[in-house]
């Protein structure tokens, strides 16, 4: 055998592990990198996963995008590092260590010592590390994972000390004392790119209160969404410019609120019975007539609170936030507990009141001391209801954000952290994104730069353990300096020591000498944002600018990245924010955006709702290639994935399965013929138009694949591939069988095999990014088993060129022409019930072209016609009517729609229809207008003329003669009875080329048949002879076009 044998089943995952050892073995990897050093650098950056969590399928998608692109652009010749990395700090760690070790919350860690904490914070983040490497060499997502960047190391470390030193330098890096959204449980404040990720959408209680107006028997009447602050309330505010009403309600108070939302607020109170309004109005202001109005603290230590810091409080303020689409137009303030309420507090040197711990709990200055805030709602309500200072608590729906990592509701807390004023080089940003390809283009001009439109300064501090140490001392006197390197660090202290370590708490000892007044300055006791960490990953991998200069500048800005879409807020964003930052330029150049992947009914995979898939379990099921090609090949990766069984199934059957079985097709005739294809040449000059047509194909392929992964294309590159698969396994090698079984080894058979075998080789090599194991399969055994010389893997070769010499458009034209006049003639043959198997007579086509006689043969022999005519007009055999297709007319026509059916009925109906053909709509005059119907406007049917049938699409009409003459019936049978003995063969079992007796009995009619044409019967299944008077063998009952009869296949020695 020149080839090795090929199993026909699609079980690929035995074959996927024997290929991932080969890789392995050989070092392909590595050498696929080696070899290409003198080409130009085509740098991908790798989005580090943290190893302290396992896989999900999500991964998947995301491995398999990433991997494509780097062996396509090996392929072409790049030199493409790619160096994985381990994101290793931040809270996820801390969470599963706390966990680990039963403890619960700082107070605990710092209970049980900061630096066995930490110990095993540092072993944690390697707890799935090596399930990590085998989902990606499982999953063919090649990646340099035994020198990865970690992001705990010391060198990683001091290139972002390096970094934020830099941005220190530039005045961007600042203490300041700022709401910022805070996790109570982490004891932490996020950043706002941290926050976007972790909203969900819950219903809740808001409370809409009465404050006593001091001096006269009335109410304010305030809306807020936070019960929880309303202890620390210490003003309220209106909208200076809107209209405000002091009105007498239907339940006896008299309330300030503003006018537009009276009916909303108050209108529940009216009793149309017994004639009752809901309120009437006495008075009417602008909002700032209101302002500095005093009313009563609603909570007493509020009140004691202001007096203890001699502030004034508890009167109305003005500013524009205040919106009238939602509650009274009054909103309480309690500055130290959101953003506008603090730009009010400043505005009016309010009292600072925070009755509100670092744990989230309500102090003992209020009736609620030690109650979680969200848990205080509740409360704060039932007592307001009681005291009778609550109107009414409406539940109202909204989107609330939640810690990304722990899950606990976030709150808007006023504290001091450390910020890097993003929003002075916001245009920087902003020039910097337009300068990169976002795929889709709608991720970077909407989501991402509606994102950068609103930019807020980085909350870059955290307090808590495990991170990068914030890179800043400070000294008694006010003198603050940021370290910029381990070296720096030493020549300002006395007892740094040499191996030191830059984590907490090694670093907390470290201090160095105030360069003003001499005394010992302490780092602050922050860590840095772990997206820090990532997004400095492009230098900080390579320990720059420390070392590595010239690598650093010769693989930065990244080619390509991509990661799933909720990025746009995390790595994506701070890449760019750090690149703008130090270099003022773009750190990517092309980025695909990946949408998520949910269960089969579209809905979010979790494990809570038993619908998360795991990935080890898809790859054994199926094998990496299936799922790879399901991705590629399903929807644009952007857009939301359907991951299930089903779909990946029917994927790998129809690409994989058609490619497998017409691989398996050419490595069996090949190994009968002992054809060697180093052997011959393939002569384009003497081939077919068949082989022609095929080759035309391919190089078409080759340029479609090549320019889409140029562009990034992935969905288009996956169609193109499965489109010539089609065409090639049920076009080409169904047509070109019979060259095959040919005896000998003539020129047409050399053709045939050549063909066939550039036609594999090149494909695989095409789609060896896409499913690169499959491929290399192929590849193996069609081109190295017989040339050594050949490049050791498939993923060493160059990609494909095209022959723009064997392109033939007008040969690729009149072949889609052919196939497009056969789908209809099988559709006329459904339509009049007559099997494949069943020559016919007569066919006519009208068409805007003719065919040669070439191409009329293959008419002829698909659709099993004797006679195939071209003519200019078929409406002898045709005709159509036309009714109107109300879904769509309706709401265009309805006041003309019973004279447009008038109209369409006196239509010429094959006049009519060439015209809709002709110019894809159908013009009509109807009550005095001119109105254009297209086909979805219209619904259209086809009479028949008897003993015809006919169909058209596009422009193409086809007419079968369905009449059979005694002949054509005859010629059917014998076609039926070569059918079912060839499904004999198959089923019993015997090879290809075995020789056989064929036996029938109990049919007179088919026995006369069989004899009259028993010499073709014999070639065309094999046979050395009939028998007539009995079964033997292999036997089965058939009916043959309602004829019974049993038959027999036996195998010849």
């Amino acid at each position: 055998m020149v080839y090795e044998k090929v199993t026909p089943d699609l079980n690929f995952v035995e074959r996927e592990k024997k290929t991932e050892k080969f890789w392995r073995d050989n070092n392909i990897f590595q050498k696929s990198i080696d070899n290409r050093k003198k080409g130009e650098t085509y740098t991908f950056y790798d989005g580090p996963p943290t190893a302290n969590g396992k896989p999900h399928i999500g991964h998947v998608l995301t491995r398999v995008i990433k991997d494509m692109i780097p062996r396509y652009r090996t392929m072409k010749g790049y030199m493409v590092p790619r160096k994985a990395g381990w994101d290793t700090h931040g809270l996820p760690v801390e969470l599963e260590v706390e966990k680990m070790l039963g403890l619960d919350g700082k107070e605990q860690i710092e209970e049980y010592g900061l630096e066995p904490f930490i110990k095993h914070c540092k072993e944690s983040v390697w707890k799935y590390k090596g399930m990590w490497e085998d989902f990606s060499n499982t999953v063919g997502f090649w990646a340099d994972m035994d020198n990865p960047y970690v992001t705990y190391d010391n060198n990683f470390i001091e290139s972002e000390w390096w970094a934020l030193k830099e941005i220190w330098n530039k005045g961007l890096l600042y203490k300041g004392y700022k709401i910022v959204p805070y996790c109570p449980r982490c004891g932490t404040p996020l950043s706002s790119h941290e926050v976007a990720q972790g909203y969900k959408s819950v219903k809740e209680r808001s409370a809409i209160v009465r404050f006593k107006v001091v001096g006269e028997d009335a109410y304010f009447l305030a809306w807020t969404t936070t019960p929880w602050t309303l202890p620390s309330n210490v003003a309220l505010c209106v909208n200076p410019d809107e209209t405000y009403c002091k009105v007498k309600a239907a339940d006896g108070y008299t309330y300030y609120m503003a006018e537009a939302l009276l009916d909303k607020v108050l209108g529940g109170l009216a009793n149309e019975e017994e004639g009752v309004k809901a309120y009437e109005v006495l008075e009417t202001y602008k909002g700032k007539d209101l302002e500095y109005k005093e009313y009563e603290p609603l909570y007493a230590c509020a009140g004691e609170a202001a007096a203890k810091q001699n502030k004034k409080g508890h009167y109305v303020t003005c500013d524009s936030y205040v919106t009238m689409t939602d509650g009274t137009g009054i909103v309480h303030i309690a500055p130290a507990f959101g953003e506008d309420d603090s730009k009010v507090g400043k505005k009016y040197d309010l009292p600072f009141v925070q009755f509100v711990d670092g744990k989230g709990e309500l102090t003992a200055e209020t009736p609620y001391a030690g109650v979680f805030v969200k848990k205080a709602d509740p409360m704060v309500l039932a007592d307001l209801d009681k005291e009778g200072k609550l109107f009414d608590a409406p539940k109202f729906e909204h989107d609330y954000p939640f810690c990304w990592r722990c899950d606990t509701p976030l709150i808007y807390y006023a504290r001091e952290s450390w910020f890097i004023k993003m929003t002075a080089v916001k245009d920087d940003l902003i020039r910097n994104n337009n300068t990169i390809n976002w795929i889709p283009e709608s991720i970077g001009k909407g989501r991402f730069g509606a994102w950068l439109e609103n930019v807020q300064d980085w909350g870059i501090s955290r307090n808590r353990y495990w991170g990068t140490p914030l890179n800043v001392w400070e000294c008694e006197c006010g003198c603050q300096h940021s370290i910029g390197s381990i070296a720096e660090l030493k020549e300002m202290s006395d007892n740094c020591p040499d191996d030191i370590e830059l984590h907490r708490p090694y670093i907390d000892a470290v201090t160095i000498k105030c360069p003003k007044c001499g005394r010992q300055m302490h780092r602050v006791p922050e860590v840095i944002d772990c997206w820090f960490d990532s997004g400095s990953m492009p230098f900080a991998q390579h320990h720059y600018p420390f070392e590595n200069k010239d690598l650093f500048e010769q693989q930065f800005p990244a080619k390509f990245i991509s990661e799933a879409v909720d990025q746009t807020r995390g790595w994506f964003y701070s890449l760019l924010a750090i690149s703008t930052l130090l270099f003022n330029k773009a750190p990517y150049e092309n980025v695909i955006v990946l949408g998520h992947v949910q269960d089969a009914d579209g809905q979010k995979m979790s494990k809570s709702k038993g619908n998360a898939v795991d990935p080890f379990d898809a790859l054994q099921k199926h094998g990496a290639d299936a799922i790879r090609w399901y991705f590629y090949e399903n929807s644009a990766p952007w857009l939301p994935n359907r991951f299930h069984d089903k779909a990946v199934t029917e994927g790998q059957r129809k690409f994989m399965g058609t490619i497998w079985n017409t691989y398996a097709f050419f490595v069996l005739y090949a190994n009968i013929d002992n054809f060697d294809a180093t052997q011959y040449k393939l002569e384009y000059d003497k081939l077919p138009v068949m082989d022609k047509w095929i080759l035309s194909k391919l190089n078409t392929l080759i340029k479609t694949v090549d320019n889409n992964l140029n562009d990034y294309k992935i969905t288009e590159t996956a169609r193109a591939l499965e489109d010539f698969v089609d065409e090639l396994s049920n076009w080409y090698v169904r047509r070109s069988r019979e060259r095959f079984w040919a005896k000998g080894m003539e020129q047409d058979k050399i053709n045939a095999y050549m063909t066939l075998y550039t036609c594999l080789v090149t494909l695989a090599k095409c789609a060896a990014p896409m499913i690169p194991f499959m491929t290399e399969d192929i590849y193996q055994n069609l081109v190295r088993s017989i040339d050594k010389t050949a490049p050791e893997s498939i993923h060493l070769c160059d990609f494909p060129v095209a022959n723009e010499a064997w392109i033939n458009k007008e040969l690729e034209d009149d072949m889609e022409d052919v196939m497009n006049v056969v789908v209809i003639g099988r559709a006329c043959r459904n339509a009049a019930n007559i099997k494949n198997r069943q020559p016919i007579g007569n066919m006519f086509i009208k068409a805007p072209w003719t065919l040669g006689g070439f191409y009329v043969d293959i008419i002829k022999d698909e659709l099993n016609v004797k006679n195939v005519e071209f003519k200019d007009d078929v409406r002898a055999y045709t005709s159509y009517t036309f009714k109107p297709q109300l879904k769509t007319l309706g709401p265009k026509y309805g006041k003309i729609l019973n004279d447009i059916r008038k109209a369409l009925a006196e239509l010429d109906g094959n006049a009519a229809m060439e015209q809709l053909n002709n110019l894809g709509y159908l013009k009509l005059n109807v009550a005095g207008q001119e109105i254009d119907l297209e086909k979805d406007d219209l619904l259209i049917d086809m009479a028949q003329t008897e003993g015809y049938v006919a169909d058209s699409y596009a422009q193409i009409t086809v007419v079968l003669e369905t009449t059979l003459t005694p002949e054509l019936v005859e010629e059917g049978f014998v076609r039926e009875i070569i059918s079912k003995v060839q499904q004999m063969r198959k089923e019993a079992g015997f090879e290809v080329m075995d020789k056989i007796a064929v036996y029938l009995e109990g049919n007179d009619k088919l026995e006369e048949i069989v004899r009259k044409n028993e010499e073709l019967i014999k070639s065309e299944v094999l046979a050395d002879e009939v028998g007539y008077d009995s079964v033997k063998g292999f036997t089965k009952e058939w009916n043959i076009n309602g004829e019974s009869v049993t038959m027999g296949v036996e195998k010849l020695s």
